[in-house]
């Protein structure tokens, strides 16, 4: 399963569905994907949200560092990639958290 974990105030998360998607079809695999709204810092800290988005495959934080951070709360999620800071996850790394999960 793919969840994308979001925030009312961050626009982010507009369109990455449909890039997911975009993704799944080039790679041949049918996942269904979820959005999940998190509304206060409480469930930010609960749920161990890094900022909208956050995309996860089965469970797993598709950003290879994610484990190691802990800034949870109610914010636009940076990501530093090899490229440069981007507002949502590079394509690589679904793909590759797809394939290691056996999606």
């Amino acid at each position: 399963m793919i969840e994308i974990l979001y925030f009312d105030g961050c626009p982010n998360h507009e369109g990455l569905e449909g890039r997911i998607r975009s993704l799944l079809a080039a790679v041949g695999i049918e996942e269904a994907i979820t959005h999940r709204r998190i509304e206060s810092e409480a469930e930010a800290r609960v749920e161990r949200f890094l900022g909208s988005p956050t995309v996860r495959v089965n469970g797993v934080d598709v950003d290879p560092d994610a484990a190691s951070r802990s800034a949870y709360g109610l914010m636009c999620r940076v990501y530093a990639t090899d490229d440069g800071l981007r507002g949502t996850p590079p394509d690589e790394w679904i793909v590759n958290a797809l394939r290691q999960a056996g999606a």
